[in-house]
């Protein structure tokens, strides 16, 4: 059994911020410093079309976050992965896509569904044709993850500017 699951609107979202980014740095084993310094890139996402944000708490601790919107050409993630691949893929892709930007489960709560759980709310409803997201090019357990539920790799390889990390682009037809 895990924590109940609870959406967000924008308000709860900008006001949680700080939380939400403290999963983050858990979650993803960077600083919490680091993690805060996204900020400005989350409360920019408020004011997005279709944003739709699910938590996870327990005794009043959030434990898991996911949010995301529907992505519009003009955006920086957006332009940047339609840019990494073909028109076609693109066209099929991203014309009518949500963009999964953040899904993070604190390790403590990790390996019991929370995370299945936290992505399939997020992802019912939306009206979109399909999910996409990105998430590091290696085989890590995030990649198992999306790969057991239904995620295809749609580009490898990619490097966005000021980030020497290399990541994946994976999709999934909602």
């Amino acid at each position: 059994m895990h924590p109940a699951l609870t959406r967000w609107d924008r308000a709860t979202l900008a006001d949680r911020a700080d939380d939400v980014l403290a999963v983050y740095a858990e979650a993803m084993e960077v600083p919490l410093a680091t993690a805060l310094s996204r900020r400005g890139i989350l409360l920019s996402h408020l004011d997005r079309e279709g944003l739709r944000a699910v938590a996870a708490q327990e005794d009043g601790r959030l434990v898991g976050i996911a949010y995301g919107y529907v992505g519009r050409p003009g955006q920086w993630w957006h332009d940047q992965v339609s840019a990494s691949m073909p028109r076609e893929l693109a066209d099929v892709w991203l014309a009518h896509a949500f963009e999964v930007c953040e899904l993070h489960v604190l390790p403590s709560h990790q390996g019991r569904g929370l995370g299945r759980a936290l992505l399939d709310d997020l992802l019912s409803g939306t009206g979109a044709r399909t999910g996409v997201l990105t998430t590091p090019d290696r085989e890590t357990r995030a990649r198992g993850f999306y790969r057991a539920g239904g995620w295809v790799d749609l580009v490898t390889g990619l490097r966005f500017p000021g980030d020497p990390r290399v990541f994946a682009v994976l999709g999934k037809q909602l």
